[in-house]
């Protein structure tokens, strides 16, 4: 008996920082739209029209959706059966020995294979190591499932979802016309232009796409690394290299490379490729290194073991709440073997290690910024700041 569907979408993980955003907008377009997820805390949050993160202007959105009802929330998986289109944002992360854990998913879509019907169009959004959508494709016939698979990575810098969703091209890839068709139409109500390509190039696009920032990010960090190891002030370098120079006009500045998506992505890449990536494992020595290189330069100029030091920012990067992956975490643990006492700060982060900034500002021999937060930049004292960032200086050095 074919199932009638009484709404039109559901995000399978809907209450995290790539779900949320996208149900909301779907919500906002017109759509009925269930955000799905087994985080009753998250869910909660958000049924009092609050996201349980920070990114620009979702508050507003869930305010909207909520009160017209068209965003409804759910922890029960039966909310994957009533729509025509469900969106599963889980992902491949790696696993402590950098190969991706494939099996977290494939697991997921066999415990949750009783609530899909026939005639559903599955779109996958998250990263995936390249051949899963396919094994994912293979597992619904296996299940006697008649479902139309399609992948759709998001491309959205965290924080700014709303935003870059409705401006990016939207990147479509499926296994039958049916489920190309079905996830243009369904993106085409968020964004103007859509990209069509075959399912393993969409998931190499998004790999590469975030390889490609990673490893930018590396080159820079290596060469703060040679100029500060040499005595020379990096800054001025980056200045001379860069200003009114356009073949290196998009060069990033030095800062730590990090949260769920870069390096994570970087090591899926090289798996895929046989573990034969040297730029990819490169950029991910160079990256992971840095707070160990800050911790050896302030060695050269300081007794750490006599000193309090202060981190302002834990956050994997600016005007962010989110502390996943982050390298001042990293940064922290070296310096509380190398250092007296290490105390951390962040405006955004909820964790209760962390302490207020006055304390920081207040109890700190030296600091180091490690999240280059607005707040930051203006910051009255006269203790010394590290900062790899130049986010404290005003203007060209």
């Amino acid at each position: 008996m074919p199932v009638t569907f009484d709404s039109d979408v559901t995000v399978i993980g809907g209450a995290g920082h790539v779900g949320l955003p996208l149900a909301a907008m779907f919500a906002d377009r017109g759509l009925t739209t269930w955000v799905y997820d087994t985080n009753a805390d998250a869910v909660e949050t958000i049924r009092r029209g609050r996201a349980p993160f920070a990114d620009e202007g979702l508050d507003d959105l869930l305010t909207r959706g909520l009160a017209s009802e068209r965003l409804r929330l759910s922890t029960d998986p039966q909310a994957i059966r009533r729509s025509r289109h469900v969106i599963v944002v889980i992902g491949t992360p790696v696993d402590e020995h950098l190969n991706p854990t494939v099996r977290r998913i494939t697991r997921m879509f066999e415990e949750l294979m009783p609530h899909f019907a026939d005639g559903q169009v599955v779109v996958l959004r998250s990263t995936l190591f390249p051949g899963v959508t396919e094994r994912i494709a293979s597992l619904f016939a296996r299940h006697g499932r008649r479902v139309h698979v399609a992948y759709c990575p998001e491309r959205v810098s965290q924080g700014r979802s709303i935003r870059e969703i409705e401006t990016l091209p939207q990147i479509v890839s499926g296994f039958d016309e049916t489920a190309v068709r079905a996830a243009s139409d369904l993106f085409r109500r968020l964004t103007g232009e859509l990209i069509v390509v075959q399912p393993m190039e969409a998931e190499l696009a998004k790999l590469f796409t975030n390889c490609w920032r990673y490893i930018t990010f590396g080159i820079v960090n290596q060469f703060y690394m040679i100029a500060a190891s040499f005595g020379l002030d990096f800054q001025r370098i980056y200045h001379a290299v860069t200003h009114r120079y356009p073949r290196c006009a998009a060069m990033p500045g030095p800062g730590f490379a990090a949260g769920p998506c870069l390096f994570k992505d970087t090591m899926q890449l090289a798996a895929f490729n046989n573990n034969n990536f040297m730029l990819g494992h490169g950029a991910m020595l160079v990256n992971e290194g840095l707070p160990n290189f800050v911790v050896e330069q302030l060695k050269r100029a300081h007794d750490l073991r006599t000193l309090t030091v202060g981190l302002l920012g834990m956050a994997f990067k600016a005007e962010s709440d989110d502390a996943r992956d982050s390298l001042s975490y990293k940064l922290r643990k070296i310096l509380e073997f190398e250092a007296r006492r290490v105390l951390a700060t962040d405006p955004y982060v909820r964790d209760d290690s962390l302490v207020p900034l006055e304390r920081v500002l207040a109890e700190s021999d030296l600091m180091i910024l490690a999240t280059p937060h607005r707040r930051y930049a203006d910051l009255k004292t006269d203790k010394p700041v590290v900062d790899i960032w130049n986010h404290r200086r005003a203007g060209p050095p």
